[in-house]
């Protein structure tokens, strides 16, 4: 007599772990209050910059993408502590155990916050982004501002701008990872990706210069411009740069994640 095995119901499918990291995620009110904020000040800085914009102000040379969408710049901040928040916050409550226990190979977690992560965050900064302009041309269409998503490099300039705040926030996350602190991981960011490309543009070194176009606040501020910005690479190649030191962080953070302890 044979017997057919059935296939176990709690067995760690890629789709459950997905399922588990989406269900972190929304339920815990920080991820709704740092999201939340990053909309607001999207929104809220665009809705000022098209309300208070005058033809006669001296920022006619602004990308008009740039001008609508400055508040991006405030807003990485908190996709960035977001991130953080995602995988390092669960160091802090020991909640990590858990989800390691139940995904004994581990790595599946960490592809499975970042995915949660950068559709969540790229959903809703790009349907921000997009509001926040055309809320804002309602303002400048009478202005030398004024624009439409059909125009050259508009519609672009919007989904780019998305794009770098959520892979800011997808390198967060991974530093998030490799730390296993919040304040610590903060710290890295503010140190190593904020500051550190100042710090070597100071350098008199033309190599220097041109390896900094690359870095990844550089690299985000270049995908969410309409024109060609001077001296500043390429939309392409930015894209590919900042999605590379995502890519980086996240290697690095799960081979840590491998060799370390919980």
């Amino acid at each position: 007599m044979t017997t057919t095995a059935l296939p176990h119901p709690y067995r760690v499918t890629p789709a459950r772990v997905l399922r588990s990291e989406w269900h972190k995620l929304r339920t815990l009110r920080s991820s709704w209050i740092t999201l939340g904020l990053a909309v607001v000040l999207i929104l809220g800085v665009g809705i000022l910059m098209g309300t208070t914009y005058t033809s006669d102000g001296g920022d006619s040379d602004i990308d008009t993408v740039i001008l609508v969408l400055y508040g991006s710049l405030l807003a990485s901040l908190c996709t960035v502590v977001l991130g953080i928040l995602v995988t390092a916050g669960e160091y802090s409550s020991g909640l990590i155990r858990a989800s390691l226990t139940a995904v004994p190979r581990r790595l599946p977690v960490l592809w499975a916050k970042a995915a949660v992560f950068t559709v969540t965050v790229f959903t809703a900064m790009f349907a921000t982004a997009l509001a926040t302009f055309v809320v804002a041309q309602l303002f400048l269409h009478d202005t030398d501002q004024a624009a439409s998503l059909s125009d050259p490099g508009v519609l672009r300039a919007v989904a780019g701008n998305a794009a770098g705040t959520t892979l800011l926030g997808l390198i967060a996350l991974g530093l998030g990872a490799l730390l296993r602190s919040v304040p610590g991981a903060i710290g890295a960011f503010i140190g190593g990706v904020m500051i550190l490309p100042e710090v070597l543009t100071m350098l008199p070194y033309d190599t220097v210069e041109t390896a900094v176009r690359y870095f990844p606040t550089q690299a985000a501020g270049v995908l969410g411009s309409a024109t060609p910005l001077p001296d500043a690479a390429s939309p392409g190649p930015a894209l590919l740069a900042l999605a590379l030191w995502a890519s980086a962080t996240l290697v690095a953070a799960a081979v840590l994640l491998r060799r370390r302890d919980a």
